[in-house]
């Protein structure tokens, strides 16, 4: 366990729980999504004569698009490799002519890999959550992804949270993706509680630097990687703890376990 939790704090009365790596084991079909959609448009638009390296499904997804939206994740690793294309429009067809294009060809190859390789709930997530109910703590799991709902569905951990805030609910309220806090203060709105009294939990940049802007209570990060390589980037961001799992959290906030 990293980090330090206020001397005397009381509890959070509310979780706020980021999706993708938190919950459900898909950041890596993302990450391999975007990689798809990325190398082809560095193979055609790389500026200068010179090869670009190709995209990296760890340091550049976690870096550029783990936790923003499509379009924003496009827009930021393009622009960091020197590629600038028109925005387009939303029916854009999956391509490299244009960011939504592009980002639209990394949704074409997420919904292929799900057709192949289902997607599943972290065991400590379930665990956790069933903790955390057990404490009469509400919890709300947060995605920047339209997929959201169908993939916490699948992974059985619905019927653990009282609200679900996605990309799709974001489209329809008009809320800026990470690191904007609006996606996590619409969601502890939800559960009726200020950001002051909510934790949230997310192990991605943006979205630890998101709740560390929204001015919650407790924000912490997740480092799921084999060696914790990524636990001093998320305390650089915001960080308050740095867990490798759920549980961890839960028994270090609440004192509660299996």
């Amino acid at each position: 366990m990293n980090g330090r939790i206020r001397t005397g704090a009381a509890p959070p009365h509310a979780v706020v729980l980021d999706t993708d790596g938190v919950l459900i084991d898909s950041a890596a079909v993302h990450a391999a999504a975007w990689k798809t959609a990325f190398d082809a448009c560095l193979a055609e638009w790389a500026p200068g004569t010179e090869r670009q390296e190709p995209f990296d499904a760890d340091a550049d997804y976690r870096r550029y698009v783990d936790g923003r939206s499509r379009y924003d994740g496009a827009e930021a690793f393009l622009a960091a490799r020197g590629i600038r294309l028109p925005p387009g429009t939303a029916d854009d067809r999956p391509g490299r002519d244009t960011v939504r294009a592009v980002a639209a060809r990394k949704e074409q190859a997420f919904r292929g890999a799900l057709r192949t390789r289902p997607v599943v709930a972290f065991e400590d997530a379930v665990r956790a959550l069933t903790l955390l109910r057990g404490l009469r703590v509400p919890c709300a799991a947060v995605s920047a992804s339209r997929h959201a709902r169908e993939l916490l569905a699948a992974g059985g951990v619905d019927g653990l949270l009282r609200t679900v805030v996605d990309g799709e609910e974001a489209d329809r309220v008009g809320l800026p993706g990470k690191p904007d806090p609006a996606l996590f203060l619409h969601a502890a709105h939800a559960l009726g509680v200020r950001p002051r009294d909510c934790a949230v939990v997310e192990d991605a940049l943006a979205g630890v630097l998101a709740g560390s802007r929204g001015r919650f209570g407790l924000v912490v990060g997740v480092d799921r990687t084999p060696d914790r390589h990524t636990s001093d980037a998320l305390r650089a961001h915001g960080a308050h703890l740095v867990v490798a799992g759920l549980v961890e959290f839960v028994e270090a906030v609440w004192g509660a376990g299996p």
